[in-house]
């Protein structure tokens, strides 16, 4: 029995020629579509990507054939890593038939498609094109029939849906109505191999022999005609994406995680700081906007959006991406919307979950820049008063740097470094633990924990300043490096070990944007510095049992992937997690990054009513965080809310402490 096929039959040789004139048309119309919009892409700003390629090149790899990013969005994302799967079979496919006909077969006369190979070759194409149709359906039906929240359709949308169906239909129909002319009948063997072919075979084989051939070359050539069609098509619609989004897993910012650009304010070159139009952003941001396939995802997990804010990450990208490519010189701050730009928190769950690796972030903040740097303009006056109160007296309250070591009075385990000769660790207290009174509560319980475990403690007291965390990510890049130099100067000139902080935006600072400053000390959050002392059995607890609920702060877990310790900390103590709906790396914001602790929130329900709302719902009683922002928020939002019988919020500090 012969098990193989004739690759040209009924079409012949004479189709060679045109079919690959208008191959090497359609492929020369995609080369200048993506190289017309590279041209848009060398506008922005220089960006160096193409550090240790071979790692960068690998990685993508992993990540695109895998689709490691892709099948996390649920079904939607699984069905669309099936999809990619049966057509890359398909196109395997495709081209080992290619190879066959055209070189090894006319140049050296051997053929590798017969045999038990072809039976399987023949069998993996015929279900990796049913698979292929089957998730078409599903995603089809989930765009234009269920129609989720927020998932906006445009033509091209349809256009592709419509043409991935053409060309998988029409590649059936072709084979069937070659397997109803040669084997259905004759070569059944065979024919079992192709059961979708077989199947559409049958419809034909009522047909007379000459009618099934010239309805056959019809197909054929209209088939054809949407393969290239497709390829055609692909830098002028969302299809880029095949392209652009497996380029930018070569592209991903490789350093610390949340890492930010530190801008040169001494650079005399510099006409603009920030990005006011489209052509101040990087080239990356630019081809960020073209790896968007407006999945959703970003808009879907973002806190700002979900609490009737006018931001959604997915529309900030795309127009971005329509001003780029639209008027380079346009205004993005306007096309974007300004009450956008400032409802951002910085959370970066739209960056950890988007399956392109787009980075949102930074272009929000290049945008910021602009605004507070060029334009002396903030989110409202409030913040204004606060940015003067951190320029004059080094915290935003306004209140006496004179008073910033005050809250450790009396604490015998606790001095200033300018009267120690010698401390196990410095404690970077932060603004909120240093002058707000609920939060000198945490400090002053951490300082009891560190006392219990027999750890000095110095502090900077006067001499510290503000982070500048929250300036910097407001957009005043100026006020930052002003508290960041003064900050790192008074550390290092008492050489220690290890800086602790109880801040993670303060952590966040120090460990990672710090570094662009020249500061080089270990520093480390409470919770990771507690744990370790527990688990070296130099701090121990009584433990008592007790419900609770945890809040993973956005700068400690999803910047800094801390999500252990925190929890092994409250086990140790006897507590219960009941997890909310949103946790660890999916957690939701309290509302307070990206500088936001320092503006009202007029637009919207607010954040952290919606956080504390999810912990009402545990049923936990208690709402436990490790950040002076988050029990700020949560202390707030638990009395606006009127959830005070229901949920108290805490830190761990507090926690620990009680159960010495």
């Amino acid at each position: 029995m012969k098990f193989t096929r004739e690759i040209y039959w009924n079409v012949g040789a004479d189709v060679l020629a045109p079919m690959y004139f208008i191959a090497l048309l359609s492929t020369l119309a995609l080369i200048y579509g993506f190289y017309a919009r590279s041209k848009v892409y060398r506008r922005g700003k220089p960006l160096y990507r193409f550090d240790d390629i071979a790692t960068r090149i690998a990685g993508a790899l992993v990540k695109t054939l895998g689709q490691v990013k892709v099948i996390g969005g649920g079904a939607p994302g699984l069905a669309h890593g099936i999809f990619f799967w049966s057509f890359i079979l398909l196109f395997c496919g495709t081209t080992l038939v290619f190879v066959q006909a055209d070189i090894t077969d006319p140049l050296f006369g051997y053929r590798f498609l017969k045999g038990g190979f072809y039976k399987l070759f023949s069998l993996t194409l015929d279900i990796a094109g049913l698979a292929a149709i089957i998730m078409m359906l599903g995603l089809f039906a989930r765009r234009y029939i269920v129609r989720p929240k927020g998932l906006e359709s445009a033509f091209d949308d349809l256009f592709i849906h419509a043409l991935f169906f053409a060309i998988l239909v029409t590649g059936f129909i072709v084979e069937g109505l070659r397997m109803a002319a040669t084997e259905i009948g004759q070569n059944m063997e065979l024919a079992y191999f192709s059961p979708v072919g077989l199947m559409t075979g049958l419809m034909f084989t009522g047909l007379e022999k000459e009618t099934i051939e010239s309805f056959h070359k019809l197909m054929w050539w209209i088939h054809f005609a949407f393969s290239t069609l497709f390829i055609a098509s692909i830098p002028y619609t969302k299809l880029r994406h095949m392209f652009t989004t497996s380029f930018n897993y070569v592209l991903e910012d490789r350093r610390p995680k949340g890492s930010l650009e530190t801008q040169d304010l001494e650079d005399e070159s510099a006409e603009t700081f920030g990005a006011a139009k489209a052509g101040e952003l990087s080239w990356k941001d630019i081809f960020d906007t073209d790896a968007c396939t407006r999945c959703k995802r970003c808009q879907d997990v973002c806190p700002a959006y979900s609490t009737g804010k006018p931001l959604s990450p997915m529309k900030l990208i795309e127009r971005i991406g329509d001003t780029a490519f639209g008027d380079i010189e346009g205004s993005i701050t306007t096309s974007v919307g300004k009450d956008a730009i400032w409802a951002c928190t910085m959370c970066r769950a739209c960056q950890d979950t988007c399956p392109a690796s787009i980075e949102h972030v930074a272009k929000v903040l290049e945008m910021r820049r602009s605004m507070a740097l060029m334009e002396g303009e903030f989110p409202g006056d409030e913040v204004v008063t606060a940015m003067d109160n951190i320029e004059v007296n080094a915290n935003p309250f306004g209140l006496a740097p004179a008073a910033r070591g005050d809250w450790a009075d009396g604490l015998d385990n606790v001095g200033s470094l300018k009267e120690l000769d010698k401390t196990d660790i410095v404690y970077f207290a932060g603004c909120y633990a240093s002058y707000d009174q609920r939060n000198k509560k945490v400090a002053t319980s951490l300082m009891k924990i560190f006392k219990a475990a027999g750890i000095s403690v110095g502090i900077l007291g006067a001499q510290e300043k503000c982070c500048g965390d929250p300036a910097r990510r407001i957009g005043n890049e100026y006020l930052y490096q002003q508290m960041a130099g003064e900050n790192i100067d008074a550390i290092k000139s008492y050489d220690p070990h290890t800086v602790v902080t109880s801040c993670p935006h303060c952590y966040n600072t120090l460990e990672k944007d710090y570094r662009d400053l020249g500061f080089d000390v270990k520093v480390e959050h409470y919770t990771v510095f507690l744990d370790r002392l527990v688990k070296d059995k130099k701090l121990e607890i009584l433990a008592e049992e007790f419900d609770v609920t945890y809040h993973d702060s956005c700068f400690l877990g999803r910047y800094n992937g801390v999500y252990n310790q925190p929890r092994e900390l409250i086990k140790a103590a006897g507590g219960r997690i009941v997890e909310m709906r949103r946790a660890m790396e999916n957690s939701f914001c309290c509302g307070a990054g990206g500088g936001r602790i320092l503006a009202e929130e007029k637009l919207g329900t607010r954040i952290n009513i919606a956080r504390a709302t999810m912990a009402a719902e545990t049923g936990a009683g208690s709402l436990v965080s490790n950040c002076p922002f988050c029990l700020t928020m949560f202390e707030d939002g638990v009395k606006t809310a009127e959830l005070e019988e229901k949920l108290t919020p805490k830190d761990i500090a507090e926690i620990i402490a009680d159960r010495l």
